[in-house]
């Protein structure tokens, strides 16, 4: 081979790397571009109370001046080292920020979309990427509630139940213009009422709940008394369930409110559990990308594929379901103007529920500890 011939093909190489490489950029490029891409609009701004977000800081002490010699020696002055301390940063896993916080909507609309749809089941999802650490809170859907943005389409009326402000956001009745619609809606009421700070969402209608379970091939979960196993129609025990039994679970109000947050947390851990069983964790992308047009979330690929990652390594007694103390609620009714009757809800103290909301928020409950048997259960936590 000539020395022509070698500088040829030496000039040719380096085309060959150069286009290898800009190719290799636009995709990674394309890449970064879609899985940092929000699936659905942000949730609104509203004024926040917590503090801001914690970053490293070195702090420098100076004690009080102490002698160093007991007869002070005249044109010296005793040196004083002064100390310092520097607090690092906690270590977080799978990139996630160290707590996000999330509202989970479960809709009642069995079609396919998310033109209505009352919510049906609403959670606050505090994700803790330091610990690590998942806890879930259940906020009763017949509390009586300031719901802003409505009082121009309800004659002035700007109180309703909490489901309908996930309903009156949605496209359906559209009764504040916002493109986080329902969801979006929500999280402002928590917020006004209990001083929820969210910061991002999922809905998902009750048809997608059912194509759910049934692409992961099922969901078990474990019936420990007789009475849920006859409102269910199961056996006590382990039950595999396909998507629409385990919708019926989690629709059944046999056992009340109370219960009925009981069966859907049940439901969720045996969802949980399977979604980060080996056969499924690798499919997880492949779920997502089947169900993002049916499902309402601002979240991006990325951040879901974070919260996947977390699932893998986290133990199962760092999942934690929480409801408000049963004992802090009474029966009532109120007179509807919109429906024109009295209707149910719950008569309870706002101020403590946001004080539960707050130590919620900052992680100190609730606490994983034993349950007695004559005492209210306020947590369940997945095995």
């Amino acid at each position: 081979m000539t020395r022509a011939q070698k500088a040829i093909i030496a000039f040719l190489f380096i085309i060959a790397l150069a286009f290898i490489a800009s190719v290799g950029i636009y995709a990674f490029q394309s890449y970064r571009a879609f899985v940092t891409q929000p699936l659905g609009p942000a949730l609104p701004s509203a004024p926040l109370s917590l503090p801001p977000t914690w970053t490293p800081t070195v702090s420098l002490v100076t004690p009080e001046p102490t002698p160093t010699h007991s007869t002070p020696i005249p044109g010296a002055e005793a040196y004083i080292p002064t100390p310092f301390s520097i607090t690092l940063a906690p270590r977080v896993v799978c990139g996630g920020p160290d707590v996000m916080n999330i509202i989970v909507v479960g809709a009642d609309s069995r079609s396919d979309g998310y033109l209505y749809g009352l919510g049906d089941a609403i959670r606050l999802v505090r994700v803790d990427f330091t610990t690590p650490k998942i806890t879930v809170l259940e906020f009763p859907r017949d509390l009586w509630v300031e719901i802003p943005y409505i009082a121009d389409n309800l004659n002035g009326q700007d109180h309703e139940k909490l489901n309908q402000a996930y309903l009156y956001g949605q496209p359906g009745f559209r009764y504040w213009d916002d493109p986080s619609g329902g969801p979006g809606l929500l999280s402002l009421t928590l917020d006004r009422n209990f001083g929820v700070h969210a910061d991002h969402y999922v809905a998902v209608n009750m048809r997608t709940f059912v194509n759910v379970v049934n692409a992961v091939d099922g969901i078990d979960v474990t019936i420990s008394n007789e009475k849920s196993a006859k409102l269910f129609g199961l056996q006590i025990g382990e039950n595999h369930l396909n998507g629409d039994e385990a919708l019926k679970v989690v629709r059944n109000r046999g056992n009340g409110t109370f219960g009925r947050a009981d069966n859907q947390n049940i439901v969720l851990c045996g969802l949980r559990k399977k979604l980060t069983s080996p056969g499924v964790i690798t499919k997880i992308p492949e779920l997502i990308q089947s169900f993002q047009d049916n499902i309402l979330t601002d979240f991006t690929p990325e951040q879901l594929s974070q919260l996947a990652c977390l699932g893998t390594k986290m133990p199962p007694q760092n999942i934690l379901f929480a409801t408000f103390p049963e004992e802090l609620f009474t029966q009532t009714h109120i007179f509807d103007p919109v429906f024109e009757k009295e209707v149910f809800t719950w008569d309870v103290d706002f101020n403590i529920l946001a004080d539960y909301v707050a130590q919620f928020q900052a992680g100190t409950w609730p606490q994983p500890v034993p349950a007695k048997p004559e005492s209210t259960k306020t947590e369940i936590v997945c095995q």
